[in-house]
């Protein structure tokens, strides 16, 4: 049972702890990461005794916050240029808050009626947002990941309608993915029971994007592999460029052939809110399924990703299961039939609050404005000596080279999260590895992206 005083109390010095922590944040004034050993940093927490004895204070719960705070990494920090997970604001936080305590699971409608019309509401303006509106249907589940096993599910529901109750097909489907395409695709088509030989790689330019007039080829090889498409996949935008595929041209392809037209736009779909970006997104509404995280431009805590199909029954289709204790009676509203999940937390409250606090064009200017910077980041490095860019950016996404052909970027990367002055990640590029910064959080500005390339240009000489 609750202390209901003791809660008050913790929640007060919680909200005053975080507040603290993203002001700071923001300000770039501590490292934006540190990066212990996990054993170090269990000791410093006093992990294993708080597990053995128990007996946390809201005091103790205080010094507790502070140390687990200080250890973790800043993404509200202006050098946080990793990962495409988003600085989150506000509201996105307040729902977890009051997931937190009010913990209404609501793939069962009875369990969560707030929560599931709520969400809704959310999958309804994102299905209006792609162009799937009407006969269209969509969930919200944790992570891309899930939402695009979801979409391949639905996808092999149509392809072999019999796949729930007697296997996939051995042998007789294929995958054409890109090589650029999130590494959770393939690894879906090993959970759907394909194996990895089931899928075949798209023909793309030197930087990853699909060459349309390379699919009838690939095509072909499927067939004469004795396979079947059971889907493709574009990506808008690609995970480790930020570059978007031509949507339009491989959608006239797909359904000119009766393919499954699957769009991953799980970081780049947010562009549709962008007057000036929405174009890169022109032939989305052509897809049978789209993937979109809003856990990443949307400003969202992690996680809450979207599937969205073109026809909701195809979604109704890709599970097939009964149980006698969940599934009976009117299930109408209920939403487990969609997704993987049993218990789902209160996903579109991150989303709706988002937007209920800054709107459509808020969100929109979001976005535009970490394009912006990104593009400044580019427009820095290509005039300075040393530094290599390999293509324009079209996202928040950039990737870059200092040195020469034996500049080791990755042992750049790495004296850079040693200091723990800045934070990027690394892609490859047609074999090439490159630096590679995601903009997501609004702090990021000239003067932060003019001390990571004299840092970088430190680190590399």
């Amino acid at each position: 049972m609750w202390n209901i005083e003791e809660f008050a109390g913790a929640a007060h010095d919680t909200v005053d702890s975080l507040a603290a922590y993203v002001e700071e944040s923001q300000a770039g004034l501590p490292p934006v990461l540190t990066n212990r050993p996990p054993g170090e940093l269990a000791a410093r927490l006093g992990l294993d005794r708080w597990i053995r004895e128990g007996g946390m204070t809201a005091e103790t719960y205080r010094g507790f916050l502070a140390g687990y705070l200080a250890a973790g990494t800043r993404v509200h920090h202006p050098a946080h240029l990793a990962h495409q997970i988003a600085a989150p604001f506000f509201p996105a936080a307040l729902a977890d808050f009051v997931h937190g305590a009010a913990n209404n699971p609501m793939a069962l409608y009875e369990m969560g009626a707030s929560a599931a019309t709520v969400e809704f509401t959310v999958i309804r303006w994102m299905l209006e947002k792609t162009g799937l509106a009407g006969q269209g249907g969509g969930v919200l589940t944790h992570g891309g990941s899930l939402a695009g096993l979801t979409a391949l599910l639905a996808a092999r529901a149509a392809a072999a309608p019999d796949a729930w109750r007697a296997g996939t097909p051995a042998g007789e489907l294929a995958l054409l993915v890109p090589a650029s395409a999130h590494y959770s695709l393939a690894r879906s088509a090993a959970i759907l029971g394909l194996g990895e030989d089931a899928v075949f790689e798209l023909a793309t330019d030197p930087l990853g994007r699909v060459l349309p007039e390379r699919l009838p080829a690939a095509l072909d090889r499927v067939r004469r592999a004795g396979r079947r498409p059971m889907a493709l996949v574009a990506g808008a935008c690609a995970t480790g460029t930020g570059l978007y595929d031509d949507l339009r041209a491989i959608g006239a392809f797909c359904r000119e052939h009766g393919i499954w037209y699957h769009v991953d736009g799980a970081h780049g779909a947010s562009a549709l809110l962008s007057e000036r970006h929405r174009h890169l997104l022109d032939g989305i509404e052509t897809a049978d399924s789209i993937t979109w995280d809003a856990h990443k431009m949307l400003g969202t805590s992690s996680l809450a990703a979207a599937v969205l199909v073109r026809r909701a029954e195809d979604l109704d289709r890709a599970f097939r299961q009964e149980a006698s204790y969940l599934f009976y009676g009117e299930r109408e509203f209920d939403t487990m039939g969609r997704t993987v999940e049993c218990s789902k937390a209160e996903l579109g409250l991150k989303v709706f609050l988002n937007l209920a606090w800054y709107g459509e064009r808020g969100l929109g200017e979001h976005v535009a404005a970490r394009y912006a910077t990104a593009r400044r980041l580019w427009e820095l490095a290509a005039a300075r000596p040393g530094f290599t860019c390999p293509y324009e950016p079209q996202s928040n996404i950039v990737c870059f080279r200092y040195g020469g052909p034996d500049t080791d970027q990755a042992a750049i990367r790495a004296r850079l999260m040693a200091q723990g002055d800045f934070y990027l990640s690394s892609a490859e590029i047609a074999g090439i590895r490159y630096l590679r910064a995601a903009v997501m959080a609004p702090a990021t500005g000239d003067k932060t992206l003019s001390a990571l390339l004299d840092a970088v240009a430190r680190a590399g000489s």
